[in-house]
């Protein structure tokens, strides 16, 4: 069975037992290829269960940036467990990993890799590169330093195959390598290898030196993460760190409650505009009927301008120079919306309640508020990135609260402004 598999179903067992048993018949390499597709759970359980000689060897086989995501999710008991079992010079790479800002490309990168001098001929090259294969967590690219180990260019390891043996690694090497900085954003890091249509990536240090390299398994780990915790901000909840079920019902509720009371508190300019125009209200009881509607619809149309910014800018389509630009575009877009909305509307309401005046009083109030709501829906992520805030927190809570004031607004003053003796 494929190692993604066992680990699928070692991860449904509730028998530990079981679990060990199956740890000690696999072969070394395959035990420690399953327990890094295990989830933290269940890794734990096989910790506590097998003998430290035994997690000494998955520690040994584990590549490193794999011993460090597992170290990150365990109690402090089992981490001074495993340094205490691991050699000095494993400690010493564990403890460096884990200095690294939790987001940067160094929490993401791994030591294991190949990398060969400039110097070097391709046939040196490859008779390296079968020495160490094994130890190498990508070889379909290839780094090559120099004397003191800084990147100067990268290749293929078809490059490397198709060339002949007495040529120098120097003469085939791709000078234009894409790299990045151990403090750099993970953020980033995806981007680039999306950018690129990468499947490894060298990571240098400050000094420019080579030091470990980002593959693509971690990419898309991180893509999977960046895109969970977009659709939280979107939906006005803290991100949670682990899967639905395992986190519970407490933790759940104060990632939800903070942003449910301060949008309850903005709120609050709804019902003081409802108040204001109380008499409005009392002489013309039906207007009172479409406040839902008008409301939902605003923000309905905010919450589509801002999803589909906030995607642009997360694709870099869009930039903050690029406001004025998208201002006018959904602008138009309103426009067109809205004609064919309130056209409906207009009709809706004089078929089913014979009243001219609050048809087009209600038909003109959206086709402003939906105008409205697309420019603020459009404009507050642009200004959130610009002040590098998450643009996600602009999504359609936020939207909606905001656009719900200006419907409002714009609902009654029409209303004062269409219908007499208001």
């Amino acid at each position: 069975m494929n190692e993604v598999d066992i680990a699928d179903e070692i991860n449904e067992w509730d028998d530990v037992g079981a679990a060990v048993i199956l740890f000690r018949l696999m072969p070394k390499d395959l035990s420690a290829e399953v327990f890094a597709y295990l989830d933290p759970d269940a890794q734990r359980r096989i910790v506590e269960g097998i003998t430290d000689s035994e997690l000494r060897g998955i520690i040994d086989e584990l590549f490193l940036d794999d011993t460090v995501d597992f170290l990150e999710e365990m109690p402090s008991s089992i981490v001074r467990r495993v340094m205490r079992v691991s050699d000095k010079e494993t400690r010493d790479q564990i403890n460096r990993f884990l200095s690294y800002p939790e987001d940067s490309a160094g929490s993401l990168m791994t030591p294991e890799m190949l990398h060969f001098h400039a110097d070097w001929t391709v046939g040196e090259a490859l008779a390296h590169l079968r020495r160490n294969v094994e130890e190498s967590a990508a070889i379909t690219q290839l780094y090559v330093v120099d004397s003191g180990r800084k990147l100067i260019g990268g290749l293929t390891l078809r490059d490397l195959l198709g060339s002949k043996d007495p040529s120098p690694i120097r003469d085939i090497l791709d000078e234009n390598v894409v790299s990045v900085k151990t403090t750099d954003d993970q953020a980033d890091v995806a981007d680039l290898f999306k950018k690129y249509d990468l499947t490894a990536m060298p990571v240098t240090d400050k000094e420019d030196r080579l030091v470990g390299v980002i593959t693509i398994d971690d990419v898309v780990d991180v893509m999977e993460e960046e895109t969970t915790e977009d659709i939280y901000k979107m939906a006005a909840m803290e991100p949670i760190e682990d899967s639905y079920m395992e986190t519970g019902v407490f933790t759940l509720a104060r990632k939800r409650v903070v942003w449910l009371v301060l949008l309850m508190i903005s709120a609050t300019f709804t019902s003081l505009i409802i108040q204001h125009y109380e008499m409005a209200f009392q002489a013309n009881l039906l207007l009172t009927s479409f406040i839902p509607m008008l409301m939902d619809t605003s923000g309905n149309a905010g919450s589509q301008a801002s999803v589909s910014i906030i995607r642009s800018l997360t694709l870099g389509e869009v930039e903050f120079k690029d406001i004025l630009t998208v201002i006018w575009k959904e602008v138009r877009i309103a426009v067109l919306v809205g004609v064919v909305v309130s056209a409906l509307n207009f009709l809706r309401i004089w078929l089913f309640n014979k009243d001219v005046l609050v048809a087009l009083t209600v038909s003109l109030a959206m086709l402003c508020s939906i105008t409205a709501a697309k420019v603020v829906g459009c404009s507050l992520p642009l200004l959130a990135a610009k002040c590098k805030l998450d643009p996600a927190l602009m999504a359609s809570p936020m939207i909606t609260t905001i656009v719900d004031v200006v419907a409002l607004l714009a609902y009654f003053n029409i209303a004062l402004l269409v219908i007499p003796g208001l």
